[in-house]
């Protein structure tokens, strides 16, 4: 049974009560209470500061006692939000616009073959499918939801294609754990072989398959660990991974010493007679590279060769034959494209494509070029170098939105997926060598059948506290007046470097068909503007994050977009911290808010198996200054008794590998107990919690549903539509 919707008739009762009697001079008002939470302080003595956390009892996550409590307290949320009329209709809605065409992703073409993910309309999780060519039949290989040990509860966390396209290695998890399990699945047969290997869930990226298709070189972490102290590990199909050997990583040879964080992985390329090994340091931005002769990958004694440090600034690399081509921001905040001669020990970086205006981001190795995409005036743009004559170009786009992926053919054509704020994705074929021929759009992703042309998207530049001008992107109804009515969801994020692209969604228009205006503030931290715009919210800047997102709602305010009544603000995971703040520092902006999966606790973070590699982006408490940072911009210790605050759902996932659900739940607690008369006043503090979902990936598309129709029915009865407005 679904808990989020289970009732009981006490609770049930007691939503009730809620919903008929939330003014404080109302006679049953004194009723109305929180599920109770238990308090027992302890103390922290921080470099001199003492800090009391009352809720500390919940970080044991698996006792009886913090499970019992989480259940409850969903209980308490769903039986409140049931009592919201209007939801229904708008989760009617939602499934709807949902169900409106086909989605994909993730396209990979290897020998002559086409793999990617679809979801049909109908369909809860995306299926892994397989197309002769671009354009020829395709067939489903394999349904996540149809496999055997609990149907409907798997999802595939990523795939990788052997070289010669008759093997595919992918990684399997259940309730959005991303507790990986490795298969490898004969694309002729749809069958899986006997390869089931535990703990790699870290291989985001793929394995690095053998030329020969033999085996692959992959990431696996410890039991007892979920994302440190891992290795790199080379796999012979058939073979019990027991026995497989590792080549690079945590203790692996003495020579090479390795942080608890560091997360290694290998890369092959059939033309190159290198192998190359990338570090990630925690969630530092900044990557280590390592080179040693393909012929010569041979466990420990490996012959690494270090071409890439920390120092060097680079973000992403690729081999290209013999040759390195990176991402380097050591001298430019929007980067530049570099290569190095690999078979050269003493080789110096060469320049190959210069910093400018736009933001580099991402590269793509061709077989006669190195595509490079960039991000300028916050839309892609697609820059082509040719690898014999350095010849630089720009591959022209049809429309002003985010390539979602880039694939550079055998032909010297792009397989392309673009799509924008207003514009469905759209998959496309173009020849960069023919700048005045239009792209082939191709059949792979299906038109969506939405009408959005009553739907614009603009970009404008708001001035945040300290004259710096941040980017805020708005998406509303054409013509839309500027009365100040609008309902408004604000969001923002401002992270690891990460960079709030335009992106389609259908269901946005069950909120623009309402009036309603969605906007995002790409507050710093980010990426949108270069390394400089992430250093500028991370650790001692880190509140600019939350003043930036203070600044775009004063924004949206002033310019009558909205009015504080009207406007509800959310951020999920790191952007726990800028809406946490924004809740905690000008709870007068909002109407209401949610924190999904939200990093709340900035102190208690460190603690978590995720702990150790988020030190790189927000400190560590065991520095003063970080510590002084931290403390002064983590939500949860900012709550102050008594306070108003806007109603809040914090919303979390009780698999959540990244933001252990304990973070969520403290926050929500500590709200609940600040406040406790926010019930009666109209502006309460739930905790809704989905126990069969981690932090977002892998969770089927009714999961999704189900929580935007909450959150957004939650929205509306605080901003006073009538059809939301809980009945007696």
């Amino acid at each position: 049974m679904n808990l989020r919707l289970k009732r009981s008739t006490t609770s049930l009762g007691l939503a009730l009560a809620i919903a008929c009697g939330f003014a404080a001079q109302q006679a049953n008002a004194q009723a109305v209470a929180y599920p109770a939470t238990p308090q027992k302080p302890v103390s922290d003595n921080y470099h001199g500061t003492v800090v009391v956390d009352p809720y500390r009892w919940m970080e044991d996550m698996k006792a009886p006692e913090f499970q019992s409590w989480m259940r409850t307290q969903s209980a308490f949320a769903a039986d409140l939000l049931s009592q919201l009329p209007g939801r229904a209709a708008l989760r009617e809605r939602l499934g709807q616009l949902s169900d409106a065409g086909e989605s994909t992703g993730g396209y990979e073409v290897v020998a002559g073959k086409l793999f990617y993910m679809k979801r049909a309309p109908g369909q809860n999780q995306a299926r892994l499918w397989q197309r002769e060519g671009l354009e020829g039949a395709e067939r489903e290989l394999l349904d996540p939801n149809n496999l055997p040990g609990e149907p409907g509860k798997h999802a595939i966390d990523w795939y990788s294609v052997s070289p010669n396209g008759k093997l595919l290695a992918l990684g399997l998890s259940k309730g959005g754990s991303e507790n990986s399990v490795l298969r490898v699945l004969d694309v002729a047969s749809g069958k899986f072989l006997s390869e089931a290997i535990a703990h790699t869930g870290l291989n985001e990226g793929g394995v690095a398959w053998l030329p020969d298709s033999s085996g692959f070189a992959y990431n696996r972490h410890p039991a007892d660990e979920r994302y440190n102290k891992s290795a790199v590990y080379l796999h012979k199909l058939g073979q019990d991974a027991a026995k497989d050997v590792a080549v690079f990583g945590w203790e692996v040879s003495p020579k090479h010493k390795f942080a608890i964080p560091d997360l290694p992985y290998l890369r092959l390329s059939k033309d190159s007679h290198f192998v190359l090994a990338e570090v990630l340091h925690g969630d530092a931005v900044d990557h280590s590279f390592w080179v040693a002769p393909a012929k010569q990958l041979k466990g420990a004694a490996t012959p690494w060769r270090q071409v890439v440090r920390p120092e060097d600034r680079v973000i992403h690399a690729a081999l290209a034959g013999d040759k390195l081509y990176a991402l380097t921001q050591k001298t430019a905040s929007r980067r530049q494209l570099v290569s190095l001669d690999l078979t050269k020990p003493n080789a110096k970086f060469k320049a190959v494509l210069p910093a400018g205006e736009s933001v580099l981001q991402t590269l793509e190795v061709g077989d006669d070029a190195v595509y490079v995409k960039a991000l300028d005036a916050g839309v892609s743009k697609l820059w082509r170098v040719d690898r014999k004559s350095g010849a630089i170009s720009t591959v022209a786009l049809p429309f002003e939105g985010t390539l979602r992926g880039v694939n550079a053919l055998k032909d010297g054509k792009l397989l392309v997926l673009l799509e924008g704020w207003t514009q469905a994705p759209q998959s496309l074929l173009i020849d960069p060598r023919k700048p005045g021929e239009a792209p082939r759009q191709l059949s792979i992703q299906k038109p969506v059948a939405v009408d959005t042309s009553g739907v614009e998207a603009r970009r404008v530049m708001v001035k945040s506290h300290d004259g710096v001008m941040v980017p805020l992107s708005i998406i509303a109804p054409k013509g839309a007046a500027l009365d100040g009515q609008h309902p408004t969801i604000l969001t923002g994020y401002g992270a690891y470097g990460i960079t709030m692209e335009p992106r389609f969604a259908a269901t946005r228009l069950a909120w623009t068909e309402r009036g309603g205006v969605l906007a995002t503030c790409h507050v710093r931290g980010g990426g949108e503007l270069g390394e400089e715009w992430h250093q500028g919210g991370y650790i001692a800047t880190k509140q600019n994050t939350v003043s930036d997102f203070i600044a775009c709602a004063e924004w949206l305010i002033a310019n009558k977009y909205t009015s504080p009544a009207k406007l509800a603000g959310t951020g999920g995971s790191a952007g726990g911290i800028t809406i946490g703040g924004t809740i905690t520092q000008r709870p007068d902006l909002l109407a209401a808010a949610q924190s999904a999966v939200g990093l709340s606790d900035m102190l208690r973070m460190e603690t978590t198996p995720n702990g150790a590699p988020n030190v790189a982006e927000f400190g560590t408490v065991s520095n003063p200054a970080h510590f002084k940072s931290m403390y002064a911009l983590s939500p949860y210790h900012l709550v102050q008794e008594g306070r108003a605050y806007p109603a809040v759902i914090v919303t979390t996932g009780a698999n959540d590998p990244r933001v252990e659900a304990w973070i969520p739940a403290k926050f929500a607690a500590r709200m609940q107990a600040a406040n406790p008369d926010s019930l009666a006043k109209g502006k309460p503090t739930i905790l809704r919690v989905d126990f069969e979902a981690g932090h977002g990936m892998g969770s089927g598309v009714s999961q999704r549903l189900d929580e935007t129709a909450d959150v957004w029915s939650f929205f509306l009865w605080q901003f006073g539509d009538a059809a939301f407005a809980p009945k007696r």
